[in-house]
């Protein structure tokens, strides 16, 4: 082998992927040539190609599809929806202005479907040692809290008490799919059995499965993988963060803060300010 072909061989070598194959005249994603995807497919068909590495079928596609419908707002009094509004009056571009947002989406907001797709996927774990729902429910949530603290990932929201009305909604196409056979409802019934467990904690109080707690059910019994729910919100998510940031700059405005001028933060005087 001559040292030409050695080079060439260390610069294809360098990225290996299984999810494009380009070249001049050709783009085929998991083998299949873009020009029979387009038209052909549906957004949320192709998100699941170019991550999952396959096709999914109809059904497949319909309950991912309304986990993705489901996720895409909740108004400007979420963090990351007001932050992106605050960055389209600061002179930034639309790619900007949705970055701002999407790197807003961590733990606490919006990225917890990663955390409760683990807490699922650890109580199933649980049930294929033997230990019945129940129980391992019991036992999942005293490992979580051991490691996260108090608060569940996935249930539980500052606006919707005691229902959050997208997830009745979701579970409900949930359990349609699993009678269909399409998905085995096995972590419908897991994150059902965590709220009924949350609220007999509460003293009898309901609790609401949030968005992600929601999400993350779907997600699972499509057989993703936790640190994608996350991406995959993100992807949702980023429908209404654009959506409001084109709005806001077409509203106009500038250095928009948090709050209107005339309101000042409180100023908390240490003793040696006094």
């Amino acid at each position: 082998m001559t040292q030409s072909h050695t080079d060439a061989d260390k610069v294809r070598h360098w990225w290996r992927t299984s999810i494009i194959d380009m070249e001049p005249g050709k783009i085929a994603f998991r083998g299949h040539p873009i020009q029979d995807l387009i038209g052909n497919v549906s957004f949320p068909q192709m998100i699941w190609l170019m991550v999952a590495g396959e096709m999914p079928t109809a059904d497949q596609a319909a309950l991912f599809e309304a986990a993705l419908v489901a996720g895409v707002d909740h108004g400007p009094q979420a963090p990351s929806i007001a932050a992106a509004r605050m960055a389209a009056t600061c002179g930034v571009g639309l790619n900007n202005v949705m970055a701002t947002a999407v790197n807003m989406l961590g733990d606490v907001h919006g990225g917890a479907g990663e955390q409760c797709a683990e807490l699922y996927y650890g109580i199933a774990t649980l049930m294929d040692e033997g230990t019945d729902l129940d129980q391992a429910v019991r036992d999942g949530l005293d490992a979580w809290r051991a490691e996260h603290g108090k608060i569940v990932s996935g249930f539980g929201h500052r606006f919707h008490k005691p229902v959050d009305p997208r997830a009745p909604r979701l579970m409900e196409l949930v359990r349609g799919a699993a009678d269909k056979g399409t998905v085995s409802g096995r972590f419908a019934e897991i994150g059902e059995a965590v709220q009924a467990e949350l609220g007999r904690q509460r003293g009898g109080r309901p609790i609401a499965m949030n968005i992600d707690g929601a999400t993350a059910v779907i997600f699972c019994e499509l057989g993703f993988p936790a640190p994608l729910s996350r991406g995959l919100f993100c992807l949702s998510r980023s429908v209404g963060v654009l959506a409001h940031g084109w709005e806001q700059m077409g509203q106009g405005g500038r250095n928009k803060g948090p709050m209107p001028p005339e309101y000042l933060p409180l100023y908390e005087a240490k003793e040696d300010d006094r």
